[in-house]
């Protein structure tokens, strides 16, 4: 799918995230919001005035026990309401990991479709802000993994509005990724309340014949200042967007085109989402491939507190450079 031709209003990702919650929760009196600090916009602001707007019934405060959050989502999603819950950062999904993993993923596949699921999980993740080891991870690849889960995580604007749309309205249990690092991004965005994009649909970003790129949240922004910069490599960027469905499709149809391709993801570079592309890759188009498939990721480390450390684990615009390179 191509995003090139995208238009509409110009806002930054927090502000249409915040619009699409608004137009939900107008939109469908069984949504409603819940969270830390979420009465005062949590932790970053995202569902700012939403309170003062719908009142406590429909925006509310939770403990801080993310255990308790997920599970009261996943007993008010199955009794028919579609709750969307803030568990802030994406680290303390560890905390909740049992009723993520073990109930909202398999309910409705234990009760044979008996009930449906129509949970939205907000979980904000990324560094860059120096906020040590807890509260810089990118866990996307660990909820990935679960089968019965959904997860997103988009990149742009539009994205944010079409997939946090879908996500809400869906009947299935999604993990909506948030990087703190792209909330003042901007983009154009459909104005329509009923824009949504499907899970599962990848959005090319750049055309190009030489390289296809694979780039996820902050490192698209620095994929595409990559493409713009080189005058010698015509650059494809692809934001997969959803990573579970994950479109191979598009990925495979752009590496057909290129012959080569490099990934990059702000995780871990062991058992990540890199090694999911590149071994779909290889298994359905190694014959188009010129060469070896390249990595751009985190060395396999918690996030430093350092300023000088978190920048040197964090992969760059340069590292996606030299990815390109070796590719050539």
């Amino acid at each position: 799918m191509s995003a090139l031709d995208a238009t509409g209003e110009e806002l930054s990702v927090r502000e249409t995230l915040r619009t699409a919650l608004r137009e939900e929760l107008a939109r469908d009196d069984t949504v409603f919001l819940m969270g830390q600090d979420e009465e005062d916009g949590g932790s970053f602001e995202v569902t700012a005035d939403l309170y003062e707007e719908f009142g406590r019934d429909r925006v509310r405060d939770t403990p801080i026990s993310e255990t308790a959050q997920i599970g009261s989502g996943v007993g008010a999603a199955a009794t028919g309401l579609r709750p969307v819950v803030n568990v802030s950062y994406s680290d303390f999904i560890a905390i909740c990991f049992e009723p993520l993993m073990n109930q909202a993923a398999k309910m409705q596949y234990m009760f044979a479709g008996a009930t449906e699921m129509p949970l939205t999980i907000r979980a904000i993740e990324g560094a860059g802000f120096n906020a040590a080891a807890q509260h810089s991870s990118t866990v996307h690849t660990l909820v990935s993994h679960l089968p019965g889960i959904k997860a997103v995580a988009p990149a742009t604007p539009r994205g944010s509005k079409g997939l946090m749309k879908t996500a809400v309205r869906s009947d299935d249990p999604v993990v909506f990724f948030e990087h703190k690092n792209i909330y003042e991004r901007t983009g154009p965005v459909p104005e329509s309340e009923d824009f949504t994009i499907p899970i599962g649909e990848a959005a090319v970003l750049r055309e190009g014949a030489d390289v296809t790129v694979v780039a996820t949240q902050q490192l698209v922004g620095e994929a595409l200042s990559v493409a713009e910069d080189r005058t010698d490599v015509d650059v494809e960027v692809i934001d997969p967007q959803s990573l579970s469905p994950l479109d191979t499709d598009t990925i495979a149809e752009s590496v057909r085109k290129t012959g080569r391709l490099v990934v990059a993801d702000e995780s871990p570079l062991s058992y990540g989402l890199h090694a999911e592309v590149a071994t779909r890759i290889a298994e359905n188009e190694f014959y188009s491939l010129d060469v070896p498939i390249q990595r751009v990721g985190v060395p396999d480390t918690p996030i430093p507190f350092s300023p000088p450390l978190e920048d040197e684990v964090l992969p760059t615009a340069e590292e996606i450079g030299l990815a390109v390179d070796r590719v050539v």
